[in-house]
């Protein structure tokens, strides 16, 4: 069994601090605060993004017709988590969430441990739920950074979802390197132990749905995505395939 450390920063829990949660300690919380001392933002970032999600699977659900998502990278469970926003719309909705965190566990639906680095695994396990003859929705939700080659996330992105049948759903979101606040703020994480994030340009996420058709609004800060919030340093968007 993998030791848990709680004396060090730990993604998930600095993560789950900045949301509100009650699954992290004081190294965690430290090392948020940090980031939080130069970028205030962090944790309204942190929250909209749960916002963005809710959103998202809502309009999925109701307006697409998606009845399957798979969540990559999902990080500890908070509140309206996507298996429950989405058997809100359909209590039939199948969810497999993917981490490759052992402090990650889910608390409903389906958990696959698996690194989004390994596409082919990640399709064969959620298989066992999942039908990817039918449209699902593929979602990549503020972790892509962790991954410091563009040319990777590309890849990455492309291999999970090619699989997937026409009519299917792209779904991510990620920090953005738009402020100089928000540049240091990253840089401060990795300072304070924090596992270093790549901020990315909108046009470099933009990028990553190549190919595919994008729901309006398209790629916008994720208060924007069918909101009219204030501008955040994370852009969002969802992409249909066929």
């Amino acid at each position: 069994m993998t030791e848990i450390r709680t004396d060090v920063p730990h993604a998930a829990r600095i993560w789950n601090y900045w949301m509100g949660g009650v699954d992290n300690f004081p190294a965690d919380r430290a090392a948020g605060d940090a980031v939080a001392q130069v970028y205030p933002e962090i944790v309204v970032m942190a929250r909209e993004s749960r916002q963005f999600l809710i959103r998202v699977v809502r309009f999925l659900a109701a307006e697409a017709g998606i009845r399957q998502f798979l969540d990559i990278g999902t990080g500890l469970p908070t509140m309206q988590n996507t298996h429950e926003v989405a058997t809100g719309v359909d209590p039939a909705a199948k969810v497999v969430y993917v981490d490759n965190d052992p402090m990650v566990t889910s608390r409903s639906g389906i958990y696959v441990h698996a690194d989004y680095h390994d596409p082919e695994r990640i399709i064969a396990a959620a298989g066992e739920t999942l039908d990817f003859s039918q449209p699902v929705a593929v979602m990549f939700m503020g972790v892509l950074g962790y991954e410091a080659s563009l040319d990777e996330v590309r890849s990455i992105v492309r291999r999970t979802f090619e699989v997937a049948a026409p009519g299917s759903h792209l779904v991510l979101w990620d920090g953005t390197n738009t402020t100089p606040s928000v540049v240091e703020g990253a840089k401060r994480l990795a300072e304070n132990g924090g596992v270093p994030y790549i901020l990315r340009s909108p046009d470099e996420l933009v990028g990553l749905f190549d190919g595919l058709s994008l729901i309006e609004p398209g790629l916008v800060p994720i208060t924007r995505w069918r909101a009219q919030g204030d501008f955040i340093d994370a852009y969002g968007a969802v992409a249909r395939n066929g």
